[in-house]
């Protein structure tokens, strides 16, 4: 890196977000690495035991929370904010209110948000080297132990939901964030006000009532956790609750009166694929694994494996049949479960029986 002194740092803090704009992200801001408050309060978190069975939220020690020890040398963060909200796709209530049809998070629907994110940060530290030398960063994707929403909230990018996530007027929260961790002094921003007042709708909507108060969600109950994180078999008393939720959970941030302002991206790598926005649960459920894995190159949903990918379909399907309004939407839907019946994972198999036990209302089996 060229010397410091011959640096000018607030006129490069100026060009770093011109050069973000360029490359595509709709906000830049930057931090300082003190995250006390927030250290404090993601132990009483683990203490808690919110996380669930995610071990890495506490394998990593103090280094989640104190960016320096992570990325020796770090003293400021670029925060950066990417639209990745799908043009085109269905509606999501229609999608929810259609019991046969499987509900997939909106950020799912396209490519890896992981890849396109990694390469627009790095094409930014290119930049910035380019201009400055070589200087130390590292690119963070959601792939480390990184607070984003913390760094994110401190970079002025936005303020913190009850829902936990970070939230714009601007934009809502249908946005993906990423990191540069640097050693580069830039000028800090500041941080905006909040926003959420007495609005307590992201709560009253969870379906498995997952944010069990403001800012504080328990992870074991949230349909984003156990359809993605979680390897065992879900709670008998969540499986109803999920609805057709096969991978991910959008309820709080559908509700969110802020999500008004959102956008469409104009990412053409978060458009959707493989019409997932509007398929039916049981042709999904007839996927074979060579399906899965080719159909779902590229797609963060491949992540969770084939075997999660049955479980969550089937308990899909296991509420939609407790809800079919026809003989033949019952016998359609008991047929394809029974073609798994005998599938080699016990996890599969425990999934489909429990979905084929449920009775639909007013029909007999």
């Amino acid at each position: 890196m060229k010397p410091t002194t011959t640096i000018n740092f607030l006129q490069l803090g100026t060009e770093i977000k011109t050069w973000g704009h360029e490359l595509g992200f709709q906000e830049i801001g930057f931090s300082d690495t003190e995250l006390t408050r927030e250290e404090i309060y993601l132990r009483q978190w683990l203490d808690s035991g919110y996380h669930g069975d995610m071990d890495y939220m506490a394998r990593h020690g103090t280094a989640r929370t104190r960016p320096d020890e992570l990325v020796p040398g770090t003293v400021r963060v670029i925060s950066v904010r990417l639209n990745y909200q799908p043009p085109a796709a269905r509606d999501s209530w229609q999608t929810l209110e259609d019991p046969e049809a499987a509900f997939i998070s909106r950020y799912a629907l396209g490519r890896d948000y992981h890849k396109v994110l990694r390469g627009k940060l790095q094409a930014l530290a290119t930049r910035i080297e380019r201009q400055v030398g070589p200087f130390k960063y590292r690119v963070f994707t959601d792939s480390a132990p990184v607070m984003e929403v913390a760094l994110a909230r401190k970079a002025g990018l936005g303020w913190r939901g009850k829902h936990t996530l970070l939230l714009t007027r601007e934009a809502g929260s249908w946005f993906f964030l990423g990191e540069l961790y640097t050693d580069l002094p830039l000028p800090v921003d500041g941080t905006v006000s909040e926003h959420c007042g007495t609005c307590t709708k992201c709560i009253d909507i969870c379906p498995t009532k997952a944010i069990i108060a403001p800012y504080t969600l328990d992870a074991r109950r949230c349909i984003s956790y156990l359809t993605i994180e979680h390897k065992g078999a879900i709670p008998l008393e969540l499986r109803p609750l999920m609805g057709n939720r096969i991978y991910g959970c959008d309820d709080c941030q559908l509700i969110c009166p802020w999500n008004k302002f959102a956008t469409a991206s104009g990412e053409s790598d978060f458009a959707v694929r493989n019409g997932l926005d509007d398929v039916a649960l049981v042709a999904l459920f007839q996927w074979s694994e060579d399906d899965f894995k080719q159909r779902l190159e590229g797609s963060p949903i491949r992540r969770i494996g084939f075997e999660r990918w049955l479980r969550n379909i089937a308990v899909a399907l296991g509420n939609a049949l407790s809800v079919a309004k026809n003989q033949q939407s019952t016998i359609h839907i008991k047929t394809v479960l029974a073609g798994h019946i005998n599938h080699p994972s016990a996890l599969v198999r425990e999934h489909v029986e429990w979905a084929l036990a449920q009775q639909p209302v007013g029909i007999s089996g």
